[in-house]
């Protein structure tokens, strides 16, 4: 007969080991080995269930479309592929305090006006507390249910009373089950909170909408196993200084990944960024040097940033360099590289300050060109045009290479009357830094001999 001993397994990998540790030895996870009843020795064989519906060929198998409901809102609808599926269970998470309850607030309000009926439970915050955000938003509506519980079974009770065409939680973390030990949050209580809501989608065809918190690295709490039963993961994200909003999808079956929802955080609650081309741009009308404008790429959407640098001479043996939303390590090679092969002397000697305007965050290297632009132009107080916009990649080298979507950025440019475009065509850094200062003034074109010296 098997006899059952006592061991310790991870709820995230699924590792075992006979005692209990705090830590796992396979994934590294903290808190994630529980102790389960294991049967060792001989198990029974498995008894055969008759099927009741035999499996066919994928051939024979009928399909029904299912569409988009859209939600209302353009920018989640463009993450999303066009809106909500019926029948889907979308997880969208963030850090606190970015918005995640403001928007998921507005979209029930937009689906409760398009005549469905929307049940949203909250349980982290009171009726009277949502009711008051809702009327600051103007997310008031008689089919918008409310309800604050955070038992799984009151609120499966309350889904049958309601009967929505929409059930948004607000989070699984907070709701527990008591068919599952432990506190709310904990591995094995996310687990079936998420199964249940899950198959209830499925079962009723009903959406569901899940927040989902996250840990200091920026990651969805709990175990990974929630980011595979859902059918898409959305990241909301933002910079608690400005009242701009990312949304993009991190995993999508009913649409594309690479699309990014623009948002600004208003008093009257979240409101949509149909064109954020004028968010990343100063709006100084006087000629300033160390200014350049790059096209950036946010998923499937060009974006112009403009960067500006400030170049100041040092008062300390080891001169400064301070950035803002680009890579420092990133700045430190195009120095290098603007010093040894852009000939622009005496970096060195000065403090380099860089940041980008609308507190957006650049990390692609298309951004490269354009940042090393930005500093000769400081060095030299050299006055860029404003009819200029610069992307691409440099190579220690000192080379210029090409970058993904250079057709698009060029459009985009042109879009927004950018006449002239540096890109990987201009050959090499030290030929962009040249073109750039003959560029100030109407002059005769550059000649590939002409050694420019600063």
């Amino acid at each position: 007969m098997a006899r059952s001993t006592t061991t310790y397994r991870c709820t995230e990998c699924g590792w075992s080991t006979v005692k209990w540790v705090g830590r796992c030895a396979e994934c590294q996870q903290w808190g994630t080995v529980v102790e389960v009843g294991e049967p060792t020795g001989i198990a029974k064989r498995v008894q055969v269930v008759a099927v009741t519906t035999a499996a066919r060929p994928i051939t024979q198998v009928e399909t029904s479309e299912t569409g988009h409901s859209p939600t209302g809102i353009t920018e989640f609808d463009r993450v999303l592929g066009g809106g909500i599926v019926p029948g889907a269970a979308v997880l969208l998470s963030g850090e606190p305090g970015v918005g995640k309850s403001t928007l998921l607030l507005e979209v029930a309000a937009r689906v409760a006006r398009s005549g469905r009926r929307v049940l949203y439970v909250s349980a982290e915050e009171s009726v009277a507390q949502v009711r008051l955000r809702a009327g600051r938003t103007d997310a008031l509506h008689d089919e918008l249910f409310l309800a604050a519980e955070t038992d799984l079974g009151t609120i499966l009770g309350q889904v049958d009373a309601v009967n929505p065409g929409l059930l948004i939680v607000d989070s699984v973390q907070t709701v527990s089950s008591a068919s599952s030990d432990g506190l709310a949050g904990q591995p094995g209580q996310v687990r079936e909170v998420a199964a249940a809501l899950i198959r209830l989608a499925k079962e009723r065809n009903v959406p569901v909408l899940l927040v989902g918190h996250v840990t200091k690295d920026g990651t969805i709490a709990g175990p990974r196993l929630l980011e595979h039963l859902v059918d898409v993961v959305c990241q909301f994200e933002g910079d608690r200084q400005t009242a701009l909003r990312f949304i993009r999808a991190l995993k999508n079956r009913f649409g594309p990944t690479d699309e990014v929802g623009c948002f600004e955080m208003t008093g009257d609650g979240i409101a949509e960024v149909p064109d954020p081309s004028v968010l990343f741009r100063s709006n100084s009308t006087t000629p300033v040097s160390g200014t350049c404008v790059t096209i950036a790429l946010e998923g499937r959407r060009a974006l112009p940033v403009e960067i500006q640098a400030l170049v100041v001479k040092s008062s300390s043996p080891q001169p400064r360099r301070v950035v803002n939303g680009v890579d420092p390590a990133r700045v430190a090679m195009i120095v290098a590289v603007l010093q040894k092969r852009g000939r622009v002397p005496g970096l060195s000697e000065h403090d380099i300050y860089v940041s980008t305007v609308g507190g957006v965050r650049l990390v692609e290297p298309a951004a490269d060109l354009a940042i090393a632009l930005a500093i000769a132009s400081a060095t030299t107080d050299t006055i860029i045009s404003h009819n200029i916009a610069a992307f691409g990649e440099i190579s220690l080298a000192g080379e210029v290479r090409a970058v993904t979507a250079a057709r698009q950025r060029t459009s985009e440019a042109a879009r927004l009357g950018y006449r002239t475009v540096f890109d990987s065509e201009i050959g090499s850094v030290h030929g962009a830094v040249a073109r750039m200062r003959l560029s100030s003034a109407p002059v005769t074109p550059i000649r590939p001999d002409v050694d420019i010296r600063f």
